[in-house]
């Protein structure tokens, strides 16, 4: 398990698939508003005239020195629902990132979000 305390130092870090290949470089981290653990994070992927952000979930994550090498192939994070650099994820969206990955999304009890950045 990540230690949350540490997931900002993560920022920048390479993030590669499970063949080890590089997807892209980490944005940010999402934690479950449920338990405060990371469960997401916000990969960089594109071209420097093209950049978005695409999600990744952490079930299963490696942490190495500069990396975080996450439990899903390069193509299927890829093609998941993606935001620009500079936008929010819409609470409308979040559970069509969970269904990606065939993942099961469960907001709070009133409708709060399962995923806050940090």
């Amino acid at each position: 398990m990540f230690r949350t305390a540490d997931i900002r130092e993560w920022r920048t870090y390479d993030v590669v698939d499970v063949g080890g290949h590089k997807i892209g470089v980490l944005e940010a981290v999402y934690v479950d508003t449920s338990t405060d653990e990371p469960a997401m994070a916000t990969v960089r992927v594109g071209l420097p005239t093209r950049r978005q952000l695409v999600f990744v979930p952490l079930t299963d994550a490696i942490l190495g020195p500069s990396y975080v090498k996450v439990d899903y192939d390069k193509s299927l994070v890829k093609r998941c629902p993606a935001i620009g650099t500079d936008d929010v994820l819409p609470a409308e969206d979040e559970a069509a990132v969970f269904a990606h990955y065939g993942l099961p999304y469960q907001p709070g009890a009133d409708g709060e979000r399962q995923l806050a950045r940090r």
